[in-house]
């Protein structure tokens, strides 16, 4: 299918209040498929980006025109192409002066110089520093501390309930647990948690006003500036006192790297393993029947975590790539310089790839190979931790609360306004069935 043939799935890009259309020139917005900003059809949208795709034509908050990339095969290909590149001088929109520096998406575009941003030897050096704290085998010895930590919220969220057992299970557990154990990775001290996230509530909202967006940043980078000289002058036993020592020991690593690096963990840290948690409660309270094999320990934990990643991936769309020049996907170019995004709502149910049960939830499935964590050099260095997380949380859950249920009809669950995370307000549950 040609980008031109795609036209009868798609809708013209309507900006949220207090987000302006920004001009593109001769750009016409019935070409493209608008993601909507306040994300009301996830599986909906994400259908028609597959029936457009691989390569399809896309059109951001804002009136921003990429690409996006929304089949297994093509994206396992374009994550390992050198010639796709993470930094944003590369972009012609940004280039030309057509990307305000208060687009609500700018900290996702431009986070700063960090391992995500960097391509190529300055990529696997900032990389390297990350990937030795967080080896598998270390974040294994994480296992009983997060073990201890989930028992706590438990109590706390059982505490929580009202007097019919309902409770938000994504305040009081899928949300506190990732946060506190990637903090304490940190070293960072708990009070920051709470004005945490309510910076990344808006860091990552599609309909945040404008006028927010660069305070908020400031204020992220003056945190982490603070807490990172906090660590030079007390270091400790984590992972933020480790990046120091690295810089001390003569590498190049310098302060703006390392203030950005954790602000990169932190962010898709905790947002990643919330809606995997979240994501996979949700699966098996709609798949009564899998929920029971699964606690009658006749299909393993890590078959259910798996499933949910691909079948409800965390990450929704990856921003944001851009090739140095024209790279052929199939039978359509992606242009130089324009932008690419990485539709991995798409990608986790392509019939190609997951055959025609893609759309189903099956914890029996066997494969499961998807790319929720992406693929190639700027592969997740945090899916392990994501994954011990909830490996964790999840057995712990229900061995606590075996009938625990939704409170609340399927449909009544709402996305949040988030373009990149597969996150929602709530999850009312009702504990003892």
């Amino acid at each position: 299918m040609s980008l031109s043939e795609t036209s009868a799935t798609q809708t013209p890009a309507t900006p949220p209040p207090g987000c302006p259309a920004h001009a593109h020139g001769a750009v016409d917005p019935e070409a493209y498929i608008a993601l909507d900003p306040l994300v009301r059809d996830l599986d909906g949208e994400s259908a028609r980006l597959r029936a457009a795709g691989p390569l399809a034509k896309v059109m951001l908050i804002g009136d921003v025109p990429v690409y996006s990339v929304t089949h297994h095969a093509e994206a396992r290909k374009l994550l390992t192409d050198s010639r796709l590149v993470k930094d944003i001088n590369h972009w012609n929109a940004w280039n030309n002066g057509e990307i305000p520096a208060d687009w609500p998406l700018m900290g996702l575009a431009n986070p700063g110089r960090s391992m995500l941003t960097a391509d190529g030897p300055e990529h696997r050096r900032l990389r390297n520093f990350v990937a030795q704290a967080l080896t598998v085998r270390r974040v294994q010895k994480l296992r009983p501390g997060i073990e201890a930590l989930c028992a706590r919220m438990l109590d706390s969220m059982e505490q929580a309930a009202d007097e019919n057992g309902v409770v938000d299970l994504k305040a009081h557990y899928a949300h506190p647990v990732p946060m506190t154990v990637i903090t304490e990775l940190f070293g960072m001290p708990s009070h920051h948690i709470p004005r945490l996230k309510e910076l990344f509530d808006i860091f990552f909202s599609t309909v945040v006003p404008r006028e927010q967006v660069p305070p908020m940043m400031a204020e992220l980078d003056d945190i982490f500036q603070a807490f990172v000289q906090s660590k030079r002058e007390e270091p400790g036993d984590d992972l933020t006192s480790g990046l120091l020592e690295a810089a001390a020991d003569g590498d190049t690593l310098t302060n703006e790297e390392i203030v950005n690096t954790l602000k990169i963990i932190v962010t898709a840290g905790h947002e990643t393993t919330i809606s995997l948690i979240v994501n996979a409660v949700r699966a098996l309270s709609a798949h009564p029947e899998q929920r029971a094999r699964v606690l009658a320990g006749e299909v393993p934990w890590s078959q259910v975590i798996e499933e949910t990643l691909r079948h409800n991936t965390p990450t929704s769309h990856l921003l944001i790539r851009f090739p140095t020049e024209d790279i052929e996907v199939g039978d359509q170019i992606l242009p130089k310089g324009e932008g690419l995004i990485v539709s991995f709502s798409a990608i986790g149910r392509d019939e190609n790839q997951h055959g025609p049960t893609a759309g189903e939830f099956d914890v029996t499935r066997d494969p499961i190979r998807h790319i929720a964590f992406g693929h190639g050099p700027h592969v997740c260095p945090g899916a392990s931790l994501s994954r011990v997380e909830a490996e964790v949380a999840l057995p712990a859950l229900y061995a606590r609360f075996p009938e625990l249920t939704l409170a609340v009809d399927d449909s009544e669950l709402r996305n949040k306004p988030i373009l990149t995370q597969n996150d929602l307000f709530d999850l009312p549950v009702r504990l003892h069935g």
